[in-house]
């Protein structure tokens, strides 16, 4: 039972350094996605049906949550292997079961909902630039063209006739002579590599959120018939 126990604590204490490690990288990551300039420029955009704004602030706050989550799973899990705490080692089970309930979902709504924040952000990107080209108000025209210059494209393929119009007054010197490339390609691209690496991150988050639950479980177990083997044949004197 000892020698279980050593294995064990050796484990979590490497699992939840991995752990931290994954919180920290949520933390930058929902960071990175909530104040880069791509993400803010298309949020900010003022339009009723902009739904990209909720889906960027829900994401910013989950995100948060999560890895002030996992963070706090790690801190107790490693005290509760130096102290061979009880209490400590249920508390760290319990925030490695409340990450992996976070987790769980936010998994299955990226694989359910896979386009989903690619075809918000597109939508803005039509909405403005179809409002450049019917109306050509400098206020638009000028949104339009800091995406053009963020995202390094100039345009789009538009079924509603000449764009070229459009295109030479809002993309910048440098871009002229790739008019006609599709912005809305540059924007799912860009997305795409993104939303990939968040996948990625996730996957490997929950796979040791399940580890540290199993190895927590074993080690609160580990602790309970280690004491009370400890005390078997122990009398006290009333």
């Amino acid at each position: 039972l000892r020698c279980g126990m050593r294995t064990t604590k050796c484990q979590l204490l490497v699992t939840s350094l991995c752990v931290m490690l994954l919180g920290l990288s949520i933390a930058t990551m929902s960071t990175v996605t909530h104040y880069g300039l791509h993400f803010t420029l298309i949020s900010n955009i003022s339009l009723e049906s902009n739904s990209y704004r909720a889906i960027h602030h829900a994401a910013f706050y989950f995100g948060i949550c999560l890895s002030m989550t996992l963070i706090l799973a790690a801190l107790l899990s490693s005290a509760a292997t130096v102290r061979e705490s009880q209490c400590l080692t249920a508390m760290g089970f319990f925030c490695f079961a409340l990450a992996f309930c976070g987790l769980l979902p936010a998994a299955c709504w990226r694989y359910t909902h896979s386009t989903e924040v690619e075809d918000s952000m597109m939508d803005v990107y039509d909405l403005v630039y179809e409002e450049v080209r019917r109306n050509t108000s400098s206020f638009r025209r000028h949104e339009l063209t800091v995406i053009h210059e963020v995202f390094l494209c100039c345009g789009k393929h538009s079924p509603f006739g000449d764009t070229a119009n459009v295109e030479h007054k809002t993309c910048p010197p440098s871009l002229v002579h790739n008019a006609g490339q599709d912005c809305l390609q540059e924007i799912q691209g860009f997305l795409k590599k993104h939303m990939d690496f968040i996948s990625t991150l996730l996957g490997v988050t929950i796979a040791f959120t399940v580890y540290g639950m199993i190895l927590t479980s074993f080690l609160w177990f580990s602790i309970h018939f280690s004491s009370n083997l400890d005390r078997k044949g122990k009398y006290i004197l009333r």
